[in-house]
């Protein structure tokens, strides 16, 4: 059992108070927002029609077998996960295609700089046109927010792989195909990692962007639905679910690196 020293030990204590108090902070940020937001609509500071309370949204959540509310979040989950799902292995296949092709990488540059630059809710009638009006819709719509992205990312983590190392690798006769499974991908797993991270809300946008147009379920349905028919609660609710989806959902693509990191470096 290998013992710490005494600094060591003061600095690790030291490191857990200060994320506690973090913590701590965290949550008390959120209660006093919460209070402040419940007592304001009480004593009719804030007008809880148009505004809603946090005793409404709890009285909406706990009523979602009326508003079949958790089959909306499966909807939106759905469809987050496969878009998200989708895109990332598009997005490394393609990266991976304008790495090992530099001629495709040049003719294709401008194009991804363009699409990365088009506001991607333009496409939306044009999406709706080419796959339907329906599920498929939304999760193409997720796609185009996500793919280029990952796209690019993943091509510019390609290419500033350390080049001593590929150097060296094809002097011992590694083929381009065996350096990029041996050396360029392992060495580029936190820029994807940290690419999932940007894309996981990304895609959650893309979703709730294409249910705003042409779904009849999900959350983002749910919020439109909600502001036609001024049922503020329900438009308040949908938003809050939303913002737990997106955190936990990111806590997930934490949660993933760190056991594929604590895998490679077990290895």
């Amino acid at each position: 059992m290998s013992m710490c020293s005494p600094n060591r030990l003061a600095y690790l204590k030291k490191r857990r108070r200060r994320t506690r108090m973090v913590r701590f902070c965290q949550f008390m940020i959120l209660f006093l927002f919460i209070g402040l937001w419940e007592g304001l609509a009480r004593v009719g500071v804030i007008d809880a029609f148009l505004m809603s309370q946090p005793s409404r949204v709890w009285r909406t959540v706990a009523n979602f077998a009326n508003n079949n509310l958790l089959n909306h979040i499966g909807v939106t989950l759905f469809e987050t996960v496969a878009g998200f799902a989708i895109g990332v292995v598009l997005g490394i296949l393609i990266a991976f295609i304008l790495w090992y092709s530099n001629f495709l990488a040049k003719v294709s540059e401008p194009f991804l700089v363009v699409l990365n630059a088009l506001p991607k809710i333009a496409l939306g009638p044009i999406i709706i046109i080419w796959v339907g009006a329906g599920m498929q819709a939304v999760i193409v719509m997720a796609l185009a927010i996500s793919l280029v992205v990952t796209v690019m990312e993943m091509l510019n983590g390609f290419r500033n792989t350390d080049a001593e190392l590929i150097k060296m690798a094809r002097t011992f006769g590694a083929s381009r195909l065996q350096t990029f499974i041996k050396i360029t991908f392992p060495s580029n797993l936190h820029t994807l990692f940290n690419c999932l991270k940007i894309n996981i809300g990304l895609t959650l946008v893309g979703v709730i962007a294409g249910e705003f147009l042409v779904s009849r379920a999900g959350l983002g349905y749910l919020i439109v639905y909600g502001g036609q028919v001024f049922q503020m609660d329900l438009v308040m609710t949908s938003v809050i679910i939303l913002a737990v989806v997106a955190a936990l959902l990111y806590r997930m693509v934490v949660f993933l690196e760190w056991v594929v990191m604590r895998a490679v470096k077990g290895n």
